[in-house]
């Protein structure tokens, strides 16, 4: 039986402490060679991403993936470093059908999943109605969910259990929402009931954006932040790293769910360097009763 599950919503973090004004004389600088780059790559690709996700060419042979998969990869590769992000990927992501399951911290997060495989996400609903971003991730075969509907939720869960079992990789969010990147909050085990029904691993992947193994807390929304102010203002800020760490599969076994979620995240924690495992053995499974 498919349970209901809570999805991320990628909602502006509001405890997040607002940072201090630094005066940045470079920032001008990277907006008057980022933004034509960026206005660049979307005039150049996003005709060939529309014909990518065409089902007449989609599934057009490219190395070892189909052609809507790579121009996926390339583009969330390419709008990624366009945004001064150096990908830098440790391990490697499991083929076929597998849930990845990762901490949630920016908008790019989906970005820079898929720009080391073609991973169909859930989302919550308003981000259909972003500008490109929504229009492209639809396109990319986004499952999308409204907040506060139980039928929705129900529905979605399917949906992803319809997925895995078709072979695609699906990526969730099991904090709910971005964070402000300095701790791994609750993972919702509910949401691995798709896995065990599906009869799929699960693999957590740790995502850090920052210097020398460091998070950014810049990178989170502030609070009360759109999504078109976070975007200007990484657009303009330093060069950093975005990490992408794949790391061991979980193991799956039948009624599970609970002991999946707290090894995903006691893992992501662990590859982060962050030290909240013991208060995550205590809360991960807080919605599994």
């Amino acid at each position: 039986m498919t349970h209901p599950l809570p999805f991320t919503t990628m909602t502006p973090s509001t405890d997040l402490p607002s940072a201090r004004p630094r005066r940045d004389f470079m920032r001008p600088l990277r907006y008057l060679v980022r933004g034509p780059l960026l206005a660049l790559h979307i005039a150049l690709s996003l005709p060939l991403a529309v014909l990518a996700l065409n089902p007449w060419f989609a599934r057009i042979p490219v190395g070892r993936r189909r052609f809507d998969q790579f121009m996926i990869s390339w583009w969330s590769g390419t709008l990624v470093r366009l945004f001064g992000f150096r990908i830098r990927r440790f391990g490697t992501p499991l083929p076929g059908a597998v849930m990845y399951v990762a901490n949630h911290i920016s908008w790019l997060d989906i970005e820079l999943m898929h720009s080391q495989r073609a991973i169909c996400f859930v989302a919550k609903s308003e981000i259909a109605r972003w500008p490109l971003v929504g229009w492209l991730a639809t396109r990319a075969g986004t499952i999308y969910h409204q907040r506060g509907s139980t039928h929705s939720m129900a529905a979605v869960s399917a949906r992803v259990v319809d997925k895995l079992r078709a072979g695609e990789p699906v990526g969730i969010f099991p904090e709910g929402g971005t964070g402000r990147g300095d701790q791994i909050r609750t993972f919702h085990a509910r949401i691995f009931q798709a896995a065990l029904d599906a009869e799929v691993p699960v693999q957590p992947v740790a995502l850090l954006y920052g210097r020398n193994g460091r998070q950014d807390l810049d990178v989170p929304f502030g609070a009360k932040e759109s999504f078109a102010a976070n975007f200007l203002r990484l657009l303009g800020a330093p060069s950093m790293d975005a990490e992408v760490h794949f790391l061991e599969p979980v193991e799956s076994t039948p009624d599970a769910r609970r002991r999946m979620a707290e090894e995903s995240r006691a893992r992501i924690i662990g590859a982060l360097g962050y030290g909240d495992l013991r208060r995550g053995a205590a809360t991960a499974a807080a919605d599994d009763a």
